[in-house]
């Protein structure tokens, strides 16, 4: 009777070697105690990473269970979807949507389309906070640098998010009324200033407070993101308060999105659950997760409302705004990020000059 080998092929082996040298295994998260204080976060006690890894490890842990895993997933599943409703929102709407004409006035060449180019921002910064955000939790271990430069990106996709709904939300969601008001008149000025006020906060913020943080470094964050909403949501809010919802599928969805974002800010400034079960959340159900997941569902909920408002306004808006307007409106939100990223950037070196400092 012949014999049945079951050794591998040698191709086989050869392959997992390859891969195994490719593809290293990852060293088991650790406990709180096991890492510096800057990479901890109150009541969670165990899930993290290591710090000092490769980058190509970061990348890997991607695929790994840890107390990031949600927090890096929720926000990057929310970009692909926000990416993919964009397009297929695109499709429906046929051509001369993203931005441009793709024939001019002439029948040649293309043009820019003044009256989505704002959609287009709002989803782009939708994109920018969601990945930079991704990005800043899945590689925020390898070294104390890298989290604060990660993190200063992160707030950095938070106010050009910010002044990306200021800016979608009072052209295509406020009414003629409320754009002609006092506070419609000075609207988008305040929404850059308080945006850029945001980053600047958050990134002080995070340099100047060391662990245990104090109670005013929340408040620093929080207040002016707070007064920044507040803001922001201003035309949404009048026309909730002065229209019927019935058959109005757009208020609906804003009225989503505002209880989402709500939740979501409870959950941020409030440390529950883990605070009455300290190490029970701690890979899953912590408060920074339920904050990512609500905040994500708010952002979706947000787009198709502005889609819902998008098709309603566009024709008249050239005609009300005029096409300079919107125009330079739009230049202003690259401006903004631009003003944000030099904060970012100047935060960084002061944050690597303490580093260094400190390492003497």
């Amino acid at each position: 009777m012949p014999l049945v080998s079951f050794a591998p092929p040698s191709l086989y082996l050869t392959l997992c070697t390859f891969l195994h040298r490719l593809l290293p295994s990852l060293p088991a998260p650790v406990r709180d105690v096991d890492i510096p204080s800057l990479f901890r976060e109150r009541f969670i006690l165990s899930g993290y990473r290591p710090v000092g890894l490769s980058w190509r490890c970061y990348i890997l842990s991607l695929f790994q269970i840890h107390n990031e895993t949600v927090n890096v997933w929720s926000h990057l599943l929310a970009a692909i979807c926000v990416v993919m409703r964009f397009m297929v929102f695109t499709i429906l709407q046929g051509g001369g949507f993203l931005g441009v004409r793709l024939q001019g006035p002439e029948g040649q060449g293309f043009s820019v389309d003044a009256s989505s180019l704002p959609l287009v921002l709002y989803v782009l910064s939708a994109i920018t906070y969601l990945s930079c955000s991704a990005a800043a939790h899945l590689f925020q271990s390898h070294s104390e640098e890298a989290h604060y430069s990660l993190f200063f990106l992160d707030y950095v996709g938070v106010a050009v998010h910010q002044y990306g709904c200021a800016l979608a939300l009072f052209l295509y969601s406020s009414d003629f009324a409320w754009t002609q008001s006092m506070l419609g008149q000075v609207f988008l000025p305040a929404a850059a200033l308080l945006a850029w006020l945001s980053c600047t906060t958050c990134c002080y913020a995070k340099l100047c407070f060391r662990r245990p943080y104090p109670l005013h470094r929340k408040l620093c964050q929080v207040v002016p993101l707070g007064v920044a909403y507040l803001l922001d949501i201003s035309p949404v809010a009048h026309r909730l308060m002065f229209h019927r919802w019935t058959n109005n599928p757009a208020l609906q969805l804003h009225f989503l999105q505002v209880v989402l974002f709500l939740l979501s800010a409870f959950f941020f400034s409030c440390p529950i659950p883990e605070f009455f079960h300290p190490g029970s959340f701690d890979v899953i159900g912590h408060s920074h997760q339920l904050f990512h997941i609500l905040l994500s569902f708010c952002t979706l909920a947000q787009q198709e409302a502005l889609f819902e408002d998008f098709l309603r306004r566009r024709p008249a808006l050239v005609r009300q705004f005029g096409e300079e307007h919107l125009l330079l409106a739009c230049v202003s939100f690259l401006c903004l990020a631009l003003c944000c990223t030099m904060t970012a950037l100047a935060m960084k070196r002061k944050a690597r000059g303490q580093l260094m400092k400190e390492q003497r």
